[in-house]
């Protein structure tokens, strides 16, 4: 059994429904399941402070599940175009795990939530991307093959499942937006799974 880890902040829920729906599909792929963590929350101030523990939902991301993963789906809300300051903090410290290499030739996918339908989904996902290709790792996106990408009227792009959440965050995931993550969940598993089998031989 080999564990493909959902890494993910969330704000007001709609990229942790998200990341569940992936989970769901890297479930579904026998000898692969799914680790979900999360980060703590990045504040102005200084004085500042998140528990160790967070009070609800996943843990905390640590540098060791990077490094004991076999995959990678990161999930961040849009903030102006770009994936929210408490996952770029997080990604910032993984400096230990490209010196070791942890990540060279595991596979990763991204995801997002945004307030608005144009509201820089496709940035969002190419911005948390982008340092996880310094790491070493492999992109795996949406094919088009996957007719949802061609039905869907809310979110998801080729570069990573999107949902459109409104100004109020009013708008729940939708039928579409569930079954592109756990397709993407599905081909990150699948992926990882092969890639395994391909260093052993």
């Amino acid at each position: 059994m080999i564990e493909v880890l959902v890494l993910y902040y969330s704000r007001h829920g709609s990229t942790e429904q998200l990341a569940r729906e992936i989970a769901q599909g890297i479930d579904s792929v026998k000898g692969v399941t799914a680790r979900i963590r999360t980060v703590p929350t990045v504040s102005a101030s200084t004085e500042a402070t998140e528990a160790d523990i967070p009070a609800h939902g996943p843990p905390y991301a640590e540098p060791s599940d990077l490094k004991e993963c076999a995959g990678l789906a990161m999930g961040s809300p849009t903030r102006f175009g770009n994936m929210a300051a408490s996952m770029k903090y997080f990604v910032d410290g993984t400096v230990g795990n490209w010196l070791a290499g942890d990540l060279i030739n595991k596979p990763f996918c991204v995801f997002t939530s945004t307030g608005s339908l144009h509201g820089g989904q496709e940035t969002t996902l190419t911005s948390m991307a982008l340092p996880l290709i310094h790491h070493g790792m492999l992109w795996l996106g949406i094919p088009y093959s996957e007719q949802t990408l061609n039905d869907t009227t809310t979110g998801g792009t080729p570069y990573g499942v999107s949902h459109w959440a409104g100004g109020q965050s009013q708008n729940p995931i939708s039928e579409h937006e569930k079954s592109l993550a756990r397709a993407q969940g599905a081909r990150l598993a699948k992926a990882a799974l092969a890639l395994q089998h391909m260093d052993k031989s």
